[in-house]
């Protein structure tokens, strides 16, 4: 009797192990904890009532954040700024009020200037804010700064386009009123010149330009057309 439990237990043990092992092997389990994480431990925290206000948390350069040069990995900041923009959403009310007006927001663009590298071990502090927004994106800064003597070892901009919606629209359903949208800083809008002047050449490379152009050339002249048969149906 002893033995057969022990089989069972052993069995539903193996059970357990391999879809442990499946699921570890087939999705970033750990993203999507650490993302639920940072989410729920935001509620907790004092709201920011400012939607410009400047968001931090802190992290650590752990050993799976490295690569082979005792570092952390490049593709580990990008990272580690989604969390801090999870935690940013949930405290100035982003997330809340996007759901509220049924739409999404999807990162649509992003770069990241590397200054100086962060050691395995090196304290860090990640500042998260809105820099400004356009009719279909918002645009934020992210820095990280190093604990051990303050300098900026990374800064991110990141385009975070609204599906479904706009930030006007959002941001009106948030702050019950019209909230003026501030400056675009100087590097910001070049960067925001790239973005367009790459997203034409990338149209025309396809042909979209020319099918878009053929469209608005086909309207124009059922337009003008409908303008002749009126102006003939006058004269008769």
């Amino acid at each position: 009797m002893q033995k057969a439990l022990w089989t069972a237990s052993e069995n539903m043990l193996l059970w357990v192990l391999s879809g442990l092992l499946l699921l570890f092997g087939s999705l970033d389990v750990w993203y999507f904890l650490r993302g639920l994480l940072m989410i729920i431990t935001s509620l907790f925290q004092s709201p920011l009532k400012d939607i410009t206000a400047e968001h931090m948390i802190e992290g650590k350069v752990l050993p799976h954040d490295i690569d082979y040069m005792g570092h952390m990995n490049n593709a580990r900041y990008l990272r580690e700024c989604d969390f801090a923009r999870f935690s940013y959403y949930t405290r100035n009310g982003l997330f809340m009020a996007a759901r509220a007006m049924k739409a999404t927001m999807v990162v649509g663009a992003s770069t990241i200037r590397y200054r100086r590298s962060l050691a395995l071990g090196e304290a860090f502090e990640l500042r998260s804010r809105i820099v400004t927004w356009d009719e279909k994106s918002f645009f934020l800064e992210q820095r990280f700064v190093s604990k051990k003597d303050g300098f900026l070892s990374a800064v991110m901009f990141c385009r975070q386009n609204v599906v479904r919606s706009s930030p006007e629209k959002i941001l009106e359903h948030l702050c019950k009123r019209k909230v003026e949208c501030p400056a675009v800083p100087e590097d910001l809008q070049h960067w925001i010149n790239f973005i367009s002047a790459n997203s034409q050449a990338l149209r025309a490379e396809s042909g979209l330009d020319e099918k878009t152009n053929c469209s608005n050339f086909v309207s124009d002249f059922q337009l003008e057309d409908g303008r002749r048969d009126a102006i003939f149906k006058e004269e008769d």
